[in-house]
This record gives structure tokens, sequence and C-alpha cells, in this order.
């Protein structure tokens, strides 16, 4: 058995440097590989601070992106393999950082149950062969990466870079690459390129296939499209779609209750159902098809869980393997880069504070701090009358409405065009304010998130690069910065409580939020009869699963108090 929970990607540079915090205590993390500019400066930092070799790119070489990725990811590896053997030669001494390593692993965990046993025996040969025979039980956390497939850029292949970047470095075995934000065609085509997705000589995988989806559907598609490819999935990875951090994806109103209903009721189809094509692509290409052992990919979960009741019954009644635990960790300053500054203020963040806003150029909703560097300044910038960033990294430039050249909607040049459009429309002052307010709504995100990192490690000022930062709306029932220990141990249930008095159950604030979304909806005219008849299937299961017995911790009455509110707004679209 390994940790129950892993560390999802968070932001461009929070999650950045997390194998190099917690991998060693044999927990599992992703890297986003968004901002390559911002890894290599954190590449650097970490180089120098070991003394190792480290080259910086120049920015005019050719496949830049992809050289600055694979320097990145071969730095951490080479670190988190030193921490880790660090970690394993320490004795057992009850303190150590061995110890720490076994203390941290889940209550029932066979491993853990063994340590605590040894540490009763008395000193002798039978000790010493115990304690060998758990050390090398011994395993470093997953190194893992994501990818938003859809990045690139009209004219760029930012996600092909980075995966190419990611294929050719040298992180081996315990490794999975996290594709997030829908299918990319040609990104999975280029995947074709890499012998390190397919079986190697054993029938393992050099680099695993993750898959970050929204319902069965989408798993389905992708499922299928890479097996034409002859790439296998080895973990399905269920979100909420607004009960997160980062980019939300409302989608057509299903509640993550129901999504997970349907992916357990349907797994066999993405357990078995692509085998033929994988077999019949490994035929055709001249590729080994007995290294085709039977795959059993895993299914996890991630959305604003908030206590072991909550994780227990994602793991029981629904049957996952793993649960991803995501903000809060960034109160945890042993595993995330955040400044202490922009940590104090997410630890004093009220539910009021961390809202679903527009301010991705992206056109998705975005999950926002209202409290942060970044807000402040670009309000303050609105009022100066020079609204808009300069756009230093570029990785969201794909709008074409005022230029030829895609350019951000965040950025400077564009927000004055567009405000000059709408003050030459037809229409009332009244009008105009509110369709400024969405433009001025619009944030750097792909340079700004990153800040946070830079100043936490002494590279930037956070006078001159304010801090965005994108945090689920579960992290407001946290309200102080936590060891990792004691968030370790809160997940596993063995700990104190480290939520706030009447915080919801987590399907009860999923709830809550789409229906504020659903009002949103409505004041903007959205057909909403199917989004309507969805959330209606989904409150039904909530209420069958609020008058189940709780696990440990779980406040049930909440999901049905959020039914009761909801249920009244859709009732006119059904």
């Amino acid at each position: 058995m390994s940790h129950l929970f892993h560390i999802p990607v968070m932001g461009t540079c929070f999650t950045t440097d997390s194998p190099l915090r917690v991998a060693h205590w044999g927990i599992d993390s992703a890297i986003s590989l968004v901002d390559d500019r911002m890894t290599e400066k954190i590449g650097l930092y970490y180089a120098q601070k070991y003394g190792l070799p480290y080259e910086k790119v120049s920015p005019s070489a050719e496949h830049a992106r992809e050289k600055r990725i694979q320097l990145y990811l071969n730095l951490v590896n080479a670190l988190v393999q030193k921490n880790f053997a660090r970690v394993k030669k320490a004795p057992f001494t009850g303190e150590s950082e061995k110890d720490f390593y076994f203390q941290l692993l889940p209550t029932e965990d066979p491993l853990r149950k063994r340590y605590l046993k040894m540490l009763q025996m008395p000193r002798g040969d039978a000790r010493d062969a115990e304690e060998n025979a758990l050390s090398a039980e011994m395993r470093p956390g997953s190194i893992d990466v994501n990818i938003m497939v859809k990045l690139d850029r009209p004219g760029f292949d930012d996600a092909k870079e980075a995966l190419r970047g990611y294929a050719k470095s040298n992180l081996y075995g315990n490794t999975s690459l996290i594709l997030s934000a829908g299918i990319n065609q040609a990104l999975f085509s280029e995947m074709e390129a890499f012998p390190c997705f397919y079986r190697n000589a054993v029938g393992g995988f050099d680099k695993k296939i993750v898959l970050k989806i929204s319902d069965f559907r989408s798993a389905e598609i992708q499922g299928k499209f890479l097996a034409r490819k002859g790439l296998e999935v080895s973990e399905y990875r269920i979100e909420s779609g607004l009960n997160c951090g980062g980019h939300l994806f409302p989608a057509q109103g299903e509640l993550l209750p129901l999504i997970l209903q349907e992916v357990v009721t349907k797994k066999e189809k993405l357990v078995c159902g692509f085998r033929d094509a994988v077999q019949k692509y490994y035929t055709t290409h001249g590729l080994d098809v007995k290294r085709l052992m039977p795959l059993m990919p895993k299914f996890t979960v991630q959305g604003g869980i908030g206590n072991f009741g909550e994780a227990e019954r994602l793991l029981r009644d629904f049957g996952m393997d793993r649960c991803g635990w995501g903000s809060p960790f960034l109160l945890v300053s042993e595993a995330t880069l955040v400044d202490d500054a922009l940590r104090n203020l997410l630890a004093k963040a009220s539910s009021n504070d961390i809202v679903m806003s527009e301010a991705s150029p992206l056109g998705i909703p975005f999950s926002h701090l209202k409290l942060c560097p970044a807000e402040i300044d670009r309000v303050q910038k609105i009022e100066q009358g020079n609204p808009g960033a300069l756009c230093p990294k570029g990785f969201l430039q794909n709008n074409t409405e005022f230029t030829e050249r895609p350019i951000c909607t965040a950025s400077r040049e564009y927000q004055k065009k567009k405000i000059a459009a709408i003050d030459a429309l037809n229409i009332s002052a009244e009008e105009k304010q509110k369709a400024k307010a969405l433009v001025f709504e619009k944030t750097c995100i792909c340079h700004e998130l990153g800040n946070s990192g830079l100043i936490a490690l002494g590279l930037e000022s956070s006078e001159k690069a304010p801090a965005e930062i994108c945090p689920g709306p579960n992290l407001a029932f946290f309200d102080r910065t936590y060891t990792l220990k004691e968030m370790v141990d809160f997940i596993y249930g063995r700990g104190e409580t480290l939520t706030t008095a009447h915080r919801p159950h987590m399907f009860a604030l999923e709830i809550q939020l789409y229906a504020k979304w659903f009002k949103a909806s409505v004041e903007m005219g959205t057909p909403l009869k199917t989004v309507a008849e969805n959330l209606k299937r989904g409150l039904d299961l909530a209420l069958e699963i609020s008058k189940s017995k709780a696990y440990p911790g779980e406040d049930l009455e909440s999901i049905q108090d959020a039914v009761a509110q909801t249920l009244p707004l859709i009732e006119p679209y059904l």
C-alpha cells in the first residue's frame, strides 16, 4: 500500500518544486509545465543551492521551451533521488527522517504497522533484519507533470514542446504525464514518437499516462483516441467541475456524485474497452504484443475534499483508489511554493474572498482570490487609466479581434482597443460600463501565477511582481498554516480537526457553487433545460447519500439543506 492521497498540480508555480519537498516522504505530486521560463529560474536557484551544473537556455535557441523543461525535470529527478537516498540511509531512532517517512503512511498500511511493531522489538539481529526489510520497501513519491493540452497558441507548439521536454527527460518508472483541459489530437499523435509511453521490456511503462476528466464521456472519448495510437491510460483522474481551484468546467451541470456513479457503473468499458485497439496498433507497428499484460487503471478523484470521512466515502462507496488533496496544501510550506505574505492571506480568506471569476483570458471561469496582490494591482491600473498587462510571456495570446497577430485579452494592447470600440458603440452609459467591466476583469494569469513562487525563493520582489493565486473554495474553511505532519494526520483521520466549525460537506459545497452558477446562467439567458435535468439527477443522488450512515466527520445534514435551497431554482426549467 502507498499513500491514499496525492498533491495535484496547482497553478503554474505552487507545486513546481513540490517533489523536492515531499517525494522523499513517499508522497506523489505534480509539476505544471506551462511556464518554462519560470521553471528555468527555479532550476537555476536549486542548482546553485546544491552546487549542481545547470544550463540557461537562450531564448533564441531552437526548441528552447522543450530544452528548459527537460533540464528542469532532470534536475528535480536528481535532487529527489538524493533526498530519498538520505532518508533511506538514516537510522531508525523514533525521531529520524526515516521514522517520519513511516509515521506519515496511512494508519492501516501494513508497512506502518510493521514499523510500529519493530519499534517495540529489543535491539539485536531480529530487529536489525526487520529494519533492513522495512528500508528495502521504501519508495519515493512519483514526480508527475501536467500539460494543459489546449495550451498551444496559433503559430506555436507550446503543448508539444512541453511533451517533448518531458519525454526526453531522465524521469523513468516513477512518473506520470497528466493530460488536462480537453482533447488535442495533434498532441496525442506526437506521443507516438516516444517509446517511453508504450510497454517496456517487462510490460510496464517508463512514463505512465493520466487523464484528468470531468465526466465519463470525456474519459471514453480520450481513452479511445489514445488507444488507436496504442497508448494506454494508467489513471483516470476525476475532478469536480466547480469545487476545485484554477480553471472551472461546469459543463452541463453534472454534480460529482453523479459523475462518480457513472464511472463506477461503466468502469469496465475503460478497463477493457480499448484493448483490441491497442493490440491492433502493436501488431500493425511491429511492437511486441506479448508485453500487453492486463492493465487495471487507477481511478482517483479530487475537488473540495475536506476531511477523513469524505475521503473514506469516495474510497469505499465509490471505489476510488486515491484522493487528490490540493488547496489545503497551499497552507503547508513543507509541500508547496507560496510566499509567506500570500500564504497568510489564504489562511485568512473567507468564502466571500474565493470566487468564481472571469479573470482568465481563456474565457473559462476561474477560481480566484479577491485579496491577492495581482488583483489589487489590476484595480490600481484601471483607476490610473492604464488597464491591462504588458504580456511578458504570451502563453494565452489567442485573440485576433483587432490585430492579425494573436494577442491576449488581458494585455494592455487588447484592453485599450476594446475599450475604444465599446466607447464607439451606440449604447447607454450603463451598458458601456458593464461591457468595460468584463474587459477589465481579465488578468495576466500565465505570468502572475508564477510570481509567488519566485518571491518565495527570493528571485523577485513583491513590489515588482504582483502575485495571482487560484485556490479552490474549500480553502475558506482552513484558517491557519499547517505542518506537513498535521495535514497528513488530518487526512488520515488521526489528528485534530483542521477545518473551521460549520464547514459544509464537500457535496453540499459543490451544490451551493452550482446554484450560484445556475443563477448567473439564468441572468445571461443560457439554455438551461439539460443543465436543470442533470442537476436534478445529481440532487436526487446527493439526497440519497445524505440519508446514509455518516463516515467520521461528515456533515450529511448540510447536503439536505443545500438540496432544499437549490431545487426551487431549477424546477421552473425542468
